[in-house]
């Protein structure tokens, strides 16, 4: 059988160990699947829905088997009546991204993005920071204009004067940081811990245990390799970027890849906790068609399995 893996480089995790050749070592017939080589016609507007592609290929022939995300993705996936169940979660990745404004644009707070356009990967953990930062300020996702921008092009939009403000994420922040001074509206601590996290069917995982066993201690493998030589796991996300016409810089990434927490934990009671008060959120703002209960979408044993394969000195 074929075992078919999504990933982007978004998930640090899964992007480096499909160049590692470590879960090819475990399964014998592995079919990567490029998250951004996919048909883009899952877009949306931005303003009243999720887009659904990492969870709609999930399910369609041809899709994918298992995909590390961000915190929105399996939150929209069970807005949409995907019966997916979670794998396991990152510890928290507070200092990875921020929102930010120009220091010079009289944004201060989150309150005066009332009528303003704000820059988000939509559909990502962008999409639940900048509702839960309008919410605690009492503000709704009617209440802006979100603007749907890649994580990397968002940066030049917000220094071009397209955007008001904007959820930059590391590497791609250092290099508007170094071009302009910004004001941080919103912190990612204190909000929410914005782990990776992954995810599988519910078939999946209940048929194809051995499979789902091996990608996680490859994973496990993997991650532990990004630890100990973070430099060398940067190199892949610079040929990447080089492959598809642009450029990444190595010191900017592995910066990056230092500050990132890697290894794979069972899902916790506060990480469902966050999930559910963020799909209530979006469900109340028209952003996901149904009410989720999120903790449908946990599995026992599968927390035994990922705990199993972490390594002893993991904590």
């Amino acid at each position: 059988m074929t075992i078919r893996v999504g990933y982007f480089p978004n998930n640090n995790s899964l992007f480096v160990l499909r160049h590692t050749g470590l879960l090819e070592r475990r399964l014998p017939d592995v079919e990567w699947i490029d998250l951004r080589d996919l048909p883009a016609s899952h877009a949306v507007d931005p303003r009243t829905a999720l887009p659904t592609l990492h969870s709609d290929w999930l399910f369609e022939t041809g899709g994918y088997d298992f995909i590390g995300t961000g915190f929105t993705p399996p939150i929209t996936g069970l807005g949409q009546g995907r019966d997916l169940v979670y794998v396991g979660i990152s510890g928290p990745r507070v200092e990875n991204g921020r929102l930010v404004s120009l220091a010079d644009s009289g944004i201060r707070t989150a309150a005066d993005l009332r009528g303003k356009r704000v820059g988000i990967a939509h559909g990502s953990w962008q999409t639940t920071l900048v509702l839960l930062a309008l919410d605690r300020v009492g503000l709704t996702w009617s209440d802006i204009v979100p603007v749907d921008v890649d994580v990397n092009a968002g940066g030049s939009a917000l220094l071009g004067g397209e955007l008001d403000a904007w959820v930059g994420a590391y590497p791609g922040l250092a290099g508007v940081e170094a071009q302009a001074q910004l004001h941080t509206l919103v912190d990612t601590d204190g909000l929410f811990s914005h782990p990776s996290l992954w995810f599988t069917s519910r078939e999946f995982a209940e048929n194809h245990r051995a499979e789902l066993e091996a990608i996680v201690a490859a994973l496990q493998e993997s991650d532990a390799a990004i630890v100990a030589d973070p430099r060398e796991a940067a190199r892949h996300f610079v040929a990447d970027a080089d492959q598809r016409g642009g450029n990444a810089d190595p010191d900017r990434w592995e910066d990056a890849l230092r500050g990132r927490p890697f290894g794979i934990g069972p899902v916790t009671d506060e990480f469902l906790d966050e999930q559910q008060r963020a799909a209530d959120l979006l469900h109340a703002n028209g952003l996901l068609p149904k009410a989720v209960d999120v903790r449908a979408a946990v599995v026992p044993w599968i927390a035994d399995l990922v705990a199993a394969t972490r390594p002893v000195a993991a904590s």
